[in-house]
């Protein structure tokens, strides 16, 4: 029985229906978070969103729906669009850099997509600056490959302006970032990042960097983080030099797959404070991303009910990140970069 049949069958009521309705919502969700993700950069927003999407498709004629997930994916895609006009407004009052809430791809490095494009944080906030008419094209064309024609009518723009939208878009794309390094090479940067930059090895952190590369702090005003990028390979690294001795102090590293790129995860007290990674190319890395908002870092806490090494209390190598962990404290005593 094809989703379609199964929907038909269904109607719109009683258990029974709603069981169908749930089990044809559930095969897509997938796909519906991943669009809604693409489009806000932001996990508890995403979940929101598909959770609107969800009410919409309980409540709505069911029987009268040809194609379940062309329905659901238009629905998802119109309300992101909404949603993302609101989200650029309050972004603009933010205080300090933005960056995109870290989400896990353990298990789906495609997070519903079939390819992992608009994914990449260096990518997510490349397509900040687009129009979220534009990001919706963009996204449906280069992560799901939807034809053109469906954008058209998922967007409600004829063909032709479709097309020019996802041209512009990727032109914008193109000229905001440089080729990326394979993922053994990103994680082989990161991990030696982290160690220059533990060590508060001058040298080293040079080495690493690119001459432009850029360091962005989100602390989201909870906490102390610097509320203005460091530019320059120089001056991030005797930024990162400056605060090594305290922000390091206590800190257990363990390692995780957010966006399908490797991410340290800081922890301090059993608590993960800070979610760092990089972008990098052959000019070495980019951007270094230090995320510690604490709103936005619970989608990478570490999983309390994993078996740890025996004596010595680090999670051991099972450790992986999963959605929706415990909130953690937002007490304003892990100051991060560029808060000494």
């Amino acid at each position: 029985m094809t989703v379609a049949d199964a929907v038909a069958e269904s109607g719109s009521g009683g258990p029974e229906g709603l069981e169908q309705a749930a089990e044809v919502f559930a095969g897509v969700r997938p796909r519906l978070f991943g669009i809604a993700y693409r489009m806000l950069g932001s996990v508890a927003e995403a979940e929101d969103l598909v959770q609107d999407v969800w009410l919409r498709w309980q409540a709505c004629d069911r029987a009268a729906v040809v194609n379940p997930a062309a329905f659901l994916a238009t629905t998802a895609t119109r309300l992101a669009i909404n949603a993302a006009q609101s989200a650029r407004v309050r972004r603009e009052a933010y205080v300090g850099p933005w960056l995109p809430e870290p989400v896990d791809t353990t298990a789906d490095p495609h997070l519903g997509a079939e390819r992992g494009e608009a994914l990449e944080f260096a990518v997510l906030l490349l397509l900040e600056r687009l129009s979220p008419t534009e990001r919706a094209a963009y996204v449906l064309r280069e992560a799901f490959d939807y034809p053109y024609r469906q954008i058209a009518d998922i967007i409600q723009l004829n063909e032709a302006a479709v097309r020019q939208l996802v041209s512009r878009a990727r032109k914008h794309v193109l000229r905001g970032r440089r080729a990326s390094v394979t993922k053994a090479e990103q994680r082989r940067l990161l991990t030696a990042f982290v160690a220059a930059a533990r060590s508060g090895d001058l040298g080293a952190l040079e080495e690493l960097l690119a001459a432009d590369v850029t360091s962005y702090s989100d602390g989201g005003g909870a906490v102390r983080a610097s509320r203005i990028p460091v530019v320059g390979a120089f001056r991030v690294a005797k930024y990162v030099k400056a605060f090594a001795n305290q922000f390091w102090d206590g800190v257990e590293v363990a390692w995780a797959s957010t966006n399908g790129q490797t991410s340290a995860l800081l922890r301090r007290d059993g608590q993960v404070f800070t979610v760092l990674t990089v972008s990098a190319s052959a000019q070495g890395i980019d951007q270094v991303l230090w995320m510690m908002n604490p709103t936005k870092i619970t989608a990478a806490s570490p999983r309390h009910d994993l078996p740890r090494d025996a004596g010595r209390g680090e999670p051991s190598t099972e450790l992986r990140t999963v959605l929706h962990a415990h909130p953690m404290p937002t007490s304003g005593h892990h100051a991060g970069p560029a808060g000494w």
